[in-house]
């Protein structure tokens, strides 16, 4: 279960029992459960079901904040604008873009998308020097077969989805595996493919994406 949210007036969000900085109490924001469904909701909508809930995303798949905001009112009497602001300020693992554009705040899903949205259509100052030469994608033992075969495909989202470090795509992998079953990781050569013309972008703070991946530049992980 998520750790529940607590904000301290003079340092922010945190974690911890106490404010880390200052030791101060602070004021309980979100519980742990309350944390996990309320960004569940709001990283679903944003990725999946836009419309279910009101949101008008661009091309890009931006929506605005204030439209966030008012959904998540409307569908829960304990969450409102402070709760969000919680999710996304503690989202381990940067779920969530915001913007500014002619003094209008802005919220998008960083990746994972399924509804078609473009998230360089505006342009995007990220370059294929912004990753690591190699990447990780975990996965349930029943797959290697065909992943080695065939590559790894997005698979009902729009782009694959790759981890930074093995421990990462261990825990994604780990989703997907029945019963006991222990994931398999396997290392993608990213300056191969980058290579050969494929491009590779960051989202969020540790997970990239790319159209797909041949198998030509796949093996299982040495350290597996």
């Amino acid at each position: 279960m998520p750790a529940p949210v607590s904000t301290c007036s003079d340092h922010g969000t945190y974690f911890e029992a106490a404010c880390p900085v200052c030791g101060d109490s602070g004021h309980l924001v979100l519980s742990g459960a309350r944390r996990k469904r309320l960004s569940t909701f709001v990283s679903g909508a944003l990725r999946h079901f836009p419309d279910d809930v009101g949101f008008s995303l661009d091309a890009a798949g931006w929506t605005p904040y204030s439209s966030v905001v008012a959904s998540v009112t409307s569908r829960y009497d304990w969450a409102g604008e402070r709760e969000v602001e919680a999710v996304l300020a503690t989202d381990p693992k940067g779920r969530f873009e915001t913007r500014v554009v002619d003094g209008e705040r802005e919220l998008r899903a960083a990746y994972g998308h399924s509804v078609d949205v473009d998230l360089d259509a505006a342009g995007d100052d990220r370059t294929d020097a912004d990753h690591p030469d190699t990447l990780y994608h975990g996965t349930a033992p029943r797959n290697l077969d065909a992943i080695l075969a065939e590559g790894l495909k997005p698979m009902g989202r729009q782009a694959v989805h790759l981890s930074g470090t093995r421990e990462t795509a261990r825990d994604v992998g780990r989703r997907h595996t029945d019963g006991d079953d222990n994931p398999v990781v396997l290392a993608v050569d990213v300056r191969s493919l980058v290579g050969d013309g494929f491009a590779v972008r960051k989202r969020g703070t540790g997970t990239y994406t790319v159209a797909r991946v041949p198998p030509e530049f796949l093996s299982r992980d040495a350290d597996e």
